[in-house]
């Protein structure tokens, strides 16, 4: 008995373990190249973007499709070993042709999902550190694949979304981002003297040496956005490098709070303590 079990280890074992390695490496050549060729392709083809645009591309594609080669290596080897274990493979495969026929009936979402991964990765929709917001869930892009997007919030949840529920998905920093800010006042205030103040601020900020590399566009004042009674809501734009939006927004608010204050400019929360407090005092 322990003669055959050596002999069938010398004679199978060992070729299932000499396929083990070579699927291995195999698996370990080809991402390397897969790799290589997706980052050069990547860099030639977007030249003009960023480096971090151009690697999130390239991470994105070479996710895909070093998923895509495991899978199939693994069949590959899975397959070949089988053979060494007395197993024939003409009659299995026959049956997972028959079996996968009917399973194919009931993986149409499974194929729609794959469907719609293909064309999120082919027309660059979004990938691998994004800022995407798909339907009612928002967050940064963790993972991807055709099959399914994982994305995290703010709260650190994660969400699993398969590709073909995705109807409209709307990327918050695809090659550069925006400043969108409402900033409120009292209706007395001076609107000249707002519009002069804010665009002082928002050039400081822009040319301040600790945050200039981060813009590329300086904060502007793009008008009035609302005229009511209670306030009067001025809109500031700028352009941003991606994901730094949101930092400078806090930034600028800030300045804007603290010029107002020197400056003597109210805001409706102000006028509304001011209200507060005089009816506290009756």
């Amino acid at each position: 008995m322990m003669e055959n079990i050596i002999e069938w280890l010398y004679v199978h074992g060992l070729k299932i373990l000499v396929i083990i390695l070579l699927g291995f490496v195999l698996n370990r050549i080809i991402k390397r190249f897969i790799n290589r060729t997706i980052t050069k392709f990547v860099t030639n083809k977007q030249s003009n973007r960023e480096e971090r645009e151009i690697k999130r591309r390239a991470k994105t594609l070479s996710n895909v499709f070093n998923a895509t080669t495991t899978l199939v290596v693994t069949v590959a080897v899975f397959l070949t070993i089988l053979p060494e274990l007395g197993i024939e493979i003409a009659p299995l495969l026959a049956g997972a042709g028959i079996i996968g026929l009917a399973i194919g009936f009931g993986s149409q979402n499974l194929v729609r999902d794959f469907l719609s991964g293909l064309f999120i990765i082919i027309e660059d929709q979004y990938g691998v550190g994004d800022v995407v917001k798909i339907g009612d869930k928002s967050g940064v892009v963790e993972s991807m694949n055709l099959r399914r997007t994982v994305l995290r919030d703010l709260d650190g949840i994660q969400h699993h979304i398969p590709n073909s529920e995705i109807k409209v998905s709307s990327n918050l920093t695809k090659d550069w981002s925006r400043i969108n800010l409402d900033v409120p006042v009292s209706p007395n205030a001076d609107l000249d003297e707002v519009t002069k103040l804010l665009n002082k601020i928002g050039q400081e900020l822009y040319q301040d040496s600790e945050y200039h590399k981060f813009f590329l566009e300086a904060p502007l004042v793009l008008g009035l956005d609302k005229f009511e009674k209670s306030e009067i809501v001025f809109k500031i734009l700028g352009k941003t490098k991606p994901l730094q939006q949101w930092d400078l927004t806090r930034e600028l608010r800030k300045r804007i709070k603290t010029e107002f204050d020197r400056a003597g400019i109210s805001s409706p929360f102000s006028n509304q303590m001011k209200s507060k407090q005089t009816k506290n005092s009756l």
